[in-house]
């Protein structure tokens, strides 16, 4: 992981399997998250808490704080889980997924690709409507401790209010199938996500080409992204 670098990361339930089973295990995530980003100082500009897995959109201030932030939630989490619910062993499928997002195009197009993750698999008939994720603080209906806005947030507008009105919008637009349909091959198979303009600083920064070939930013269409397998 680079430091600085904005990342897309992914952590699935092993075989599938729920990793909460009610509210109180969703908050107790979210804290525990809160606290081990401020402890490995990474930034979080993202998340949505699913039932058998859980995105986020964060910037790690070095090269092994995202690692060890995944590492401590996940074995801090496990431990809670595991004795409030009477169980043992694993709950991860192994080691969480990750790519660097670099472009303020793609930053927001897999910022939206997170918070829209329930409407695409039906659990919900917005954004704005699913409690735990980061959407509610982007469409300014309620301030997430867990947010540090992206830069490329900021750049929507010069106030709050006109950042959420255009946020609203785009989420609003969804996203187009081909585009989805990168930032999920990408985040599995931990390919950078970047426009062209981003490929010789990455690059440098990488030490070797950026595999596959950028195709540039994400279209502007309002066509929906895909129904997202359960898993992702």
């Amino acid at each position: 992981m680079l430091a600085g670098e904005t990342h897309h990361v992914i952590h699935r339930g092993n075989n599938r399997q729920p990793i909460v089973q009610d509210d109180e295990d969703r908050q107790r995530l979210l804290d525990l998250l809160r606290e081990c980003a401020q402890q490995h100082q990474v930034a979080l500009h993202g998340y949505v808490l699913m039932e058998n897995h859980f995105h986020l959109l964060a910037t790690p201030a070095g090269d092994e704080c995202l690692s060890s932030l995944m590492q401590a939630l996940g074995r801090r989490y496990v431990a809670a889980f595991n004795l409030r619910h009477g169980r043992s062993g694993t709950l991860w499928e192994g080691r969480f997924r990750a790519n660097l997002v670099a472009g303020s195009d793609w930053v927001l197009a897999c910022l939206r690709y997170i918070e829209l993750n329930p409407v695409r698999i039906g659990h919900s008939n917005e954004a704005g409507s699913w409690r735990w994720s980061s959407a509610q603080h982007h469409l300014g209906r309620r301030r997430d401790p867990l947010i540090t806005e992206h830069p490329a947030f900021w750049a929507l507008g010069n106030t709050p209010f006109e950042r959420e009105h255009v946020y609203r919008g785009l989420l609003e637009q969804g996203l187009r199938v081909d585009d989805a349909s990168r930032i999920t091959q990408c985040v599995l198979r931990g390919w950078p996500l970047a426009d062209e303009a981003q490929r010789p600083r990455l690059e440098a920064a990488l030490g070797g080409p950026v595999t596959p070939r950028p195709r540039g930013r994400p279209r502007k269409s309002t066509q929906p992204g895909p129904a997202e397998d359960d898993s992702i």
